[in-house]
């Protein structure tokens, strides 16, 4: 069965290529197109990008990211968020990577099979960093309307997370 799904993603180029020759498109033509468009996107994402980091950092090097977990995790107690994953509740939606060390520090911390790591692994699989995808996709496009966008990612977010909560809770 690995064998199998070793394969898959080699099946899906070879069927993609597939496609694309009984289309009659060239495919490195069509690659190198895209790529010429790449620069500007890049040039236009730095910014967004780059703020996105230095607000994750700041908040880490500073202390207000633990000191904001502090003040929170009554609140997320009440919502059934164990407090030990309240720093990954508040990084998760601003850095992967800074999400990652706090899942790590997490699972050393608490043994990989405990209720708040399993929390914390399904609250980190099941989410995204809004901020970042926020930034990628509205760097893109001329309306931005970011407010509410900014708003419901962020609402969807906690809910995801007590609802993950509460499914490793019954589980």
């Amino acid at each position: 069965m690995t064998h199998f799904f070793a394969l898959i993603v080699p099946l899906i180029f070879l069927l993609s290529f597939s496609f694309a020759h009984f289309r009659k498109v060239r495919v490195y033509d069509s690659y190198a197109a895209g790529i010429k468009s790449a620069p500007p996107l890049i040039l236009s994402l730095f910014p967004y990008i780059a703020a996105v980091t230095m607000l994750s950092m700041l908040l880490t090097v500073s202390g207000l990211g633990a000191k904001l977990a502090e003040w929170l995790s009554p609140i997320f107690s009440f919502l059934g968020i164990p407090q030990e994953i309240a720093p990954l509740v508040l990084i998760k939606p601003l850095s992967g990577s800074g999400s990652i060390a706090v899942l790590s520090d997490i699972l050393e911390r608490y043994g990989v099979d405990s209720y708040i790591s399993r929390c914390a692994c399904v609250v980190y699989g099941s989410s995204e960093t809004v901020f970042y995808i926020g930034a990628v996709y509205f760097a893109g496009i001329k309306r931005k309307k970011f407010n509410a966008a900014l708003v419901i990612s962020l609402v969807s977010f906690l809910a995801s997370v007590i609802f993950a909560c509460f499914l490793c809770r019954i589980m």
